[in-house]
């Protein structure tokens, strides 16, 4: 089942004009590269969107295991540098829509990481993006591209420092024949009480235009989060040494704790 108004819009340039809205209406395989535990497949599942999850690549065996605990399903572990683009098992493209997500990881271009950025051939792990390329080309030699890849990242992606690199993969995406949308958003402005900033890429193979979704007002805030919780279990998930804990209990039943 699709929601009514599972659609992409138009973003304002003046292709955009000729081009069609995106409109996803087959029943949806995924393939999450850089999967984690699976935080796009939980997307598409709370937006009531039909999915199957189609192929999981992630090489950490504990994201893995908590991706199936999850999902519950039973994917092996992987490392993306040793998939192929025809094992993907991308056909009956006329049937189903493919969304290829890759989330690379942010190690070497986050402010917070070694900053040592992605640049093709650099071996940081962050440079696994350029795997993503390989795959992508292997797809398009036997006509098999997803007709949707959607990447994000961290803000830094696009900073003075690496933004040569991402317009080279962005140019890249263009000469395969995607049309690729980029947008900064936060989490604050989408209902989640955390200030997140990150960059998305939405590619759609062919001509189509879209819009990003329309921020709007928030109404929780982290006390939300707790609020069937009792203060000893809300204080467990936050503090994770039994001293501080115990600490806290005892100032708190002091009343000396704020």
């Amino acid at each position: 089942m699709y929601p009514e108004d599972y659609e992409c819009l138009g973003q304002m340039n003046f292709m955009d004009y000729l081009a069609q809205p995106c409109k996803v209406d087959k029943p949806i395989r995924l393939i999450e590269l850089f999967a984690g535990y699976g935080s796009q497949a939980m997307a598409l599942r709370n937006l009531g969107c039909e999915f199957t999850h189609h192929r999981v690549v992630e090489f950490d065996k504990y994201a893995v295991a908590s991706y199936n605990a999850v999902h519950h399903t039973a994917f092996p572990t992987m490392d993306v540098r040793e998939v192929t683009g025809e094992s993907l098992g991308i056909t009956e493209k006329e049937k189903y829509c493919y969304i290829l997500v890759y989330s690379f990881p942010c190690t070497d271009i986050s402010v917070a990481g070694r900053q040592a950025g992605f640049e093709e051939g650099s071996g940081t792990r962050s440079s696994l993006l350029w795997e993503v390329k390989r795959i992508l080309n292997e797809l398009k030699t036997s006509d098999s591209l997803p007709q949707i890849l959607l990447m994000e990242n961290v803000t830094a992606i696009h900073s003075k420092a690496n933004q040569q690199h991402f317009a080279k993969w962005l140019n890249f995406l263009e000469d395969l024949g995607y049309s690729t949308f980029v947008q900064d958003l936060n989490a604050s402005d989408y209902g989640v009480a955390q200030n997140r900033d990150r960059t998305f890429a939405l590619s759609i193979l062919g001509s189509s235009s879209y819009t990003f979704p329309v921020p709007i007002e928030l109404t929780r805030c982290m006390e939300d989060y707790f609020e069937d919780l009792s203060d000893e279990d809300a204080l467990r998930l936050i503090v994770k040494s039994d001293k501080a804990k115990d600490l806290l209990i005892e100032l708190d039943e002091k009343g000396t704790l704020e």
